[in-house]
């Protein structure tokens, strides 16, 4: 009889834990910042007076200010604890985002977005901070990696249901955002402090000494290597979903439809093999192995999808990419939570968070202009072929490099005042 523990390893009662269960429902609402939006993007653009050109801005004014709030608001979660951070980013995320639907002014929606950004930022990075402050060991690393399957659920669900709702009418998307209120409330009422108040205490130090800590934390060769690492997956899954309908189109000769498969197919992937995070931490000794394995999986996955024959290869090697993306961000995130104390957790995994999400910014641009660049030298396709698979070459390179300085660096000294 397959039961949960056969699928997801020994560790799969943490899910009964009660604190773990409401993180999970938390972390539910951060992806709706750009699932829901993708789908419907098209058919904002007249009630918002906006154009195919400026619509993008809807999701650029998301993305951008986590790139700087992410390690301030960790260190405010290290300073007030994570409860009280986790419970304005979901009023805010909520608020902001259902606010959108009663406004027809492209400026108020874009400031609106803004607000969701700062949302978000009190989100997903506090809940990974919390998980590492419950669990520890396979525990910790399983717990990581399902709350990033829960997130490939809600990135394949939801925009479906924006889908639907759209075509009765272009607010209704938006009240999807409602969720966030009934999850903060029960944060509210039965989320206990993940973290203790004594370490709430000790974080709670000078802003300049807990700085200066978390920079002495940063430098150290150990915790650089791995927010290095850290943002390298996402190089690549950006850059397929930058280029999914054009490469399905252009270079299949698919469809929209076939397009949005190709990217169900990713999310469902990386989805899965997410849960296999504290198993595989259990059966190996090192963790190097296997996240090298999968840095591997990453570029051959790509690769196959860029260079694919047909839509059927590309849909093969995407699932090849998702099951290397979903372990390594998951394993990545247990590695960076295990680096630093309790006091400087969340400083850490904002900073981590953080390099995820510049890199993310960049690489649709650096892709682009690749793309420019090598367009009138081999054609279109050849161009963007070749900057897909360039890409993932990149990305894994650095990714491998920098797990084997992280696997040579002497283990890291905590700051002490």
């Amino acid at each position: 009889m397959l039961t949960l523990s056969w699928f997801v390893g020994e560790d799969s009662d943490i899910l009964k834990d009660r604190s773990f269960q409401l993180l999970l429902l938390t972390n539910m609402v951060a992806p709706l910042g750009t699932a829901l939006l993708s789908p419907v993007l098209d058919s904002l653009i007249d009630p918002f007076g906006a154009s195919p050109a400026s619509i993008g801005l809807m999701i650029s004014a998301f993305t951008a200010p986590a790139i700087f709030l992410i390690p301030i608001i960790g260190m405010l979660a290290d300073r007030y604890g994570r409860r009280p951070i986790l419970i304005f980013g979901l009023l805010c995320f909520g608020g902001a985002g259902t606010a959108i639907a009663f406004t027809t002014d492209f400026r108020i929606a874009l400031s609106l977005r803004l607000l969701q950004g700062l949302g978000f930022a009190a989100l997903s990075p506090i809940v990974i901070t919390s998980i590492g402050d419950l669990y520890e060991g396979t525990r910790e690393a399983t717990g990581q990696g399902l709350r990033f399957s829960g997130s490939g659920i809600v990135q394949t669900a939801f925009p479906l249901a924006a889908g639907v709702l759209v075509v009765m009418a272009w607010q209704y998307p938006f009240f999807l955002h409602l969720i966030a209120f009934p999850i903060a409330i029960a944060v509210y009422l039965w989320l206990e402090e993940p973290i203790k108040t004594e370490q709430t205490e000790q974080g709670r130090r000078n802003v300049g000494e807990q700085l200066k800590q978390i920079w002495n934390l940063v430098k150290q060769r150990r915790a650089a290597a791995m927010i290095v690492a850290r943002g390298t997956p996402n190089i690549v899954f950006i850059g397929f979903l930058t280029y999914n309908s054009i490469l399905v189109v252009e270079v299949f000769g698919g469809t929209p439809t076939q397009a949005g498969i190709l990217a169900a197919l990713g999310s469902i992937s990386y989805a899965i093999s997410a849960t296999q995070a504290g198993r595989i931490t259990a059966h190996f000794e090192s963790r190097l192995y296997p996240l090298i394995a999968m840095n591997i999986a990453l570029v051959s996955g790509i690769s196959i999808v860029f260079l694919a024959p047909s839509i059927y290869v590309a849909y093969v090697g995407i699932v090849v990419k998702g099951i290397g993306f979903g372990v390594l961000l998951s394993i990545y995130r247990s590695i960076v939570t295990d680096l630093a104390p309790p006091s400087l957790r969340g400083g850490l995994v904002g900073i981590a968070e953080a390099t995820g999400r510049v890199t993310a910014t960049l690489t649709p641009i650096a892709m682009g202009a690749g793309i420019a660049f090598g367009t009138p030298q081999i054609g279109l396709i050849a161009s963007i072929q070749f900057v897909g698979v360039s890409t993932g070459v990149v990305a894994a390179s650095v990714g491998i490099v920098s797990l084997l300085i992280l696997s040579s660096s002497p283990p890291i000294r905590v700051p002490t005042r």
